[in-house]
């Protein structure tokens, strides 16, 4: 009897231990810094563009005054159209300037920011889009304020970034569009997408959420932007790469049938997870300013 409730003892430890290690790396991860992520992006595209940029570097207040480091990009030029940029998980603001070329294009100033716990804030753990999404609203408003002639200001999200900016959605801002790029409808299915890819168990998934209730006071269930979805207002583009591995590909068509109000889907074949605007640069350019037109 000893030896079974020292076994039982021994499992219920190492559950413990798993569901903490687990939930820890979930809700943090390895973060680059952002050398290290403008070398991933230069191998990548070509950067050159940033350097010439009028830059303005400013912090703002996010939810609860979190600070949040932001920058404004300036369009050569003169216009009155601002578009703000959320990165994804583990990136920073640096993430973001793939798509700044085409904005710069289109006539809009870009704003990049490092989301909370990323790039140069103050470290702490992902929400993935309930406090994220605050933060946004409140950039949203110091933007407005900031440079009070806007003629229009839209948000543009990737992975983490775009279902941060359907969150932020939810909480009604001044924006007059939006295009979320490989957002997911859950966490819980992207852990599972995990899973899979990593050939483990997906139980693997309630583990963690037993250890992000306890450490962090979260559900993995309270995390699922696609319930933010209705009654939207806002148009919303949404993009997705069909070989997407990370988020799975379907996501997109149940946000798009999901969302309310004017909204458009368009995937990108051949393309991983955040790699739409790589592999098919001129086809991403040409289906966002088309859907610009339309708003």
């Amino acid at each position: 009897m000893s030896i079974a409730l020292a076994v039982v003892a021994v499992l219920a430890v190492l559950v413990c231990v798993v569901s903490l290690l687990l939930a820890h790396f979930v809700m943090n991860g390895k973060r680059p810094t952002l050398q290290e992520a403008w070398e991933w992006q230069s191998d990548r595209y070509d950067t050159s563009f940033y350097e010439g940029l009028e830059k303005n570097d400013y912090l703002v207040s996010g939810y609860e005054g979190y600070q949040l480091h932001t920058e404004l990009l300036k369009n050569p030029q003169p216009t009155d159209r601002y578009v703000i940029l959320t990165h994804g998980n583990t990136d920073n603001h640096i993430g973001c300037l793939k798509y700044v070329p085409m904005y710069l294009d289109l006539g809009y100033n870009c704003i990049v920011y490092d989301m909370r716990g990323h790039g140069e804030d103050e470290p702490t753990h992902t929400t993935y889009g309930i406090i994220e999404g605050k933060d946004l609203v409140e950039l949203i408003k110091d933007t407005r304020t900031r440079y009070p002639n806007i003629s229009q200001l839209g948000l543009h999200g990737e992975s983490l970034g775009g279902s941060t900016t359907i969150e932020a959605l939810a909480l009604r801002p001044e924006v007059d569009f939006a295009v979320s790029d490989c957002a997911f409808t859950d966490v819980r299915s992207v852990l599972r997408q995990k899973l899979k890819t990593m050939h483990l168990p997906e139980f693997l998934v309630d583990f963690a959420n037993v250890g992000i209730r306890v450490l962090y006071g979260y559900s993995i269930d309270d995390m699922r932007p696609i319930d933010r979805l209705d009654g939207n207002t806002v148009p919303i583009l949404f993009v997705q790469g069909d070989a997407d591995n990370t988020v799975p590909p379907q996501s997109a068509r149940e946000l798009y049938d999901r969302a309310a109000g004017m909204r458009e889907l368009h995937y990108v074949a051949g393309a991983d997870h955040a790699e739409s605007v790589l592999v098919a640069p001129e086809e991403y350019r040409a289906t966002v300013s088309a859907f610009l037109e339309r708003v």
